[in-house]
């Protein structure tokens, strides 16, 4: 389940998210807001003709995670990632802001999009910007329902994350400890379509 915030040249896209960390097979949870450019695209059909919409390119993103093995709503792994190279993000940024007080923070980023501080890697245009920063409450309103204490079920996380089932297997391809996996967890994402 994803909730997308189109503007004219931007896109805030907002969902709980499930990831398998690499390195040690733990497994972290919680709210994902990335900020997308939209793609412009040719009119098709009439003037009254459905029009295609792509949030493309992504600009930035913001993890407000839990690790599975810590108390719910703690935001142990709350991190993010201030910018994109192609598709890539670039490596997580940490903030004891962000674990602090995570909504506080998101609602502030949001808010302060049109400072040139706040967007050095990226330029949103100026229209978008400033509408971001008055939707900077519906953003975090939303991104709240998506909390990782609001997620307290492997079954209920699958249900948010089942759209993600070939990135999740990705990962499990990708561990460098896969023995360390906790294959109960995660069986879900493994079964058949």
């Amino acid at each position: 389940m994803q909730h997308i915030l189109t503007l004219s040249r931007t896109a805030v896209v907002i969902r709980h998210w499930f990831e398998i960390n690499l390195d040690d097979s733990s497994m972290e949870h919680g709210a994902r807001i990335e900020i997308r450019e939209l793609t412009a695209q040719r009119h098709r059909g009439s003037e009254s003709a459905a029009q295609l919409i792509t949030a493309d390119r992504p600009l930035w993103r913001a993890d407000l995670f839990d690790r599975l093995t810590d108390k719910p709503g703690s935001f142990g792994a709350a991190h993010y990632h201030p910018e994109f190279h192609g598709n890539e993000p670039c490596p997580r940024v940490w903030d004891p802001e962000l674990t602090a007080t995570p909504w506080d923070w998101l609602a502030n980023r949001f808010t302060q999009l049109g400072d040139a501080s706040e967007t050095d890697a990226f330029q949103l245009d100026a229209e978008d910007a400033k509408e971001l920063s008055r939707q900077a409450n519906v953003i975090v309103t939303t991104a709240r329902q998506f909390s990782p204490d609001r997620c307290m079920s492997t079954s209920e996380c699958f249900r948010l994350t089942r759209d993600a089932r070939e990135r999740v297997q990705l990962m499990i391809g990708s561990l460098r400890q896969p023995w360390l996996l906790d294959v109960e967890r995660v069986a879900p994402w493994q079964g058949g379509k």
